[in-house]
Parts: structure tokens; sequence; C-alpha cells
């Protein structure tokens, strides 16, 4: 499953707190410059609320599968120092793709592809003292009855994997859907110049700092790592 290919790399980064740099692994909505079009992600806006520096190594159009098979998680782990961490948030381009695979689909029925994680896994298992944190894809811009539509199945495949680990999941879906249902959708829109997906920079900050809310409301050792700035993001909703 793909919580298994998740699960894998988390176990591989140990657990050391001291914290030295934050690393980001992920898609477009995480990634800078986000999908085009003068839209970002949301890794571009984490660094204003930590002490830590941020490194944001986030690809558009990747899933957790071809974030492996190109080599990034190999990269990573043979940048990381003992007590980095490192947010991993995977899902909008996990999914099925139909009949052809197109590289990055990890999910066809029940069943998923798991050897080229395996394999980076195995990699990652010789790393040394990372803290890894699993965070739940952000959620589409798509409303039923005044609320964020239900979230896709890759956000409990976060969890599982998270909780399979026992690393720190952060539920990045539900945090931002509570601070998007609070803004209201015609105001939440206007994050969303090109699709249903891709935020603009004023969007992109939103979701940043519903993931600072996020550590607030959790136990991890980068909670300890947030500055006045990201200790004064205001809680909307409630913790998860």
């Amino acid at each position: 499953m793909r919580s298994m290919q998740v699960a894998g790399i988390c176990a591989a980064i140990a657990s050391v707190v001291s914290g030295q740099t934050v690393y980001m692994a992920g898609d477009s909505t995480m990634a800078k410059g986000g999908g085009g079009n003068g839209t970002d992600g949301w890794g571009q806006y984490l660094g204003q609320y930590l002490t830590l520096p941020v490194v944001n190594l986030a690809i558009a159009g990747r899933s957790a599968r071809s974030y492996s098979d190109e080599g990034r998680f190999t990269t990573l782990i043979d940048t990381v120092k003992s007590g980095d961490f490192v947010i991993i948030e995977f899902g909008h381009n996990d999914g099925t793709s139909g009949a052809v695979d197109n590289g990055r689909q990890d999910a066809v029925g029940s069943d998923l592809t798991t050897t080229a994680t395996v394999t980076t896994s195995n990699q990652l298992a010789k790393s040394q003292g990372a803290v890894p944190i699993v965070s739940s894809q952000t959620p589409d811009n798509i409303w039923t009855n005044g609320v964020i539509s239900a979230p896709p199945r890759f956000v409990g495949y976060a969890q599982l994997a998270a909780s399979q680990t026992s690393v720190t999941y952060v539920d990045h879906f539900d945090y931002v859907a509570q601070s998007f249902e609070s803004i209201g959708e015609n105001t939440v829109n206007t994050f969303y110049p090109m699709d249903h997906t891709h935020t603009s920079p004023t969007g992109a900050n939103v979701v940043a700092q519903a993931f600072v809310r996020g550590l607030a409301c959790g136990q991890s050792a980068l909670t300890g790592k947030l500055n006045s700035a990201g200790k004064s993001v205001p809680l909307i909703g409630q913790c998860v």
C-alpha cells in the first residue's frame, strides 16, 4: 500500500530532535512556482514562521512513486544531517491514471506499486538522525453545501504511514479545510486563479499557516522551532 511506501521512508529517517534545516518533499502544491501561471506552493511560505532555514525540494507533477523513481529521495537522504526535519506530503498526483501507467500512479484498485520506494527506503535506512513529518495532501477548491468536499483516500494513507512508523502526522487537509471554511467560499475562490488545485501566493500563505497550526496542535519537535510569527498564527477551528 502507499502507506507502506511512505512508511518505509519515514522509518528510515531516524528521530533525533536537535534540528538544523527543514527539508520539504512534495508536489506542485508545495513547490516553488506551484503549477505555473502565477501560482505558488505553500512550501515557499513556511520559512517565515520558523527559526530554522527551509529547503523546498518539492517538484511539480510528482507522486511519492515518481519522486522515488527519479532518485529525489536518494538525493534528499544524501543531503540531510542528524537533527534535520523532513516534511513529506504527496497525494494530488498519486491516483490511478487508467489503463496506461503514467509513471506516477501508486494505486491500481487496492494494490500499489512499491518497488521504487522500497529501494529508496533501503537507502534511507542507512541514514542517521533526521526527523520525518508526514503531512496529508491539501484539499482542492471543491465545495459541497458550503464546506470543503471530503478528502481523498491518500489523506488516510498518509495518516496510516505516520502511525506505522510512530512519526508526527499533520492532517494538513483538515487544517486547510477549517481555514477555508472560516474564510468563506467566495474569498477562497480568489486563491485559485487557474484551477481548483494550485494556489495564488496569498492562498499559499494561508495553506502554510494551516500547516503551522497543525504543528502547534501536535507534539513534533518542530513545534519548538516556531518563531514569534509562527506562535502568533491563530488557531482556527479545532486541533485534529
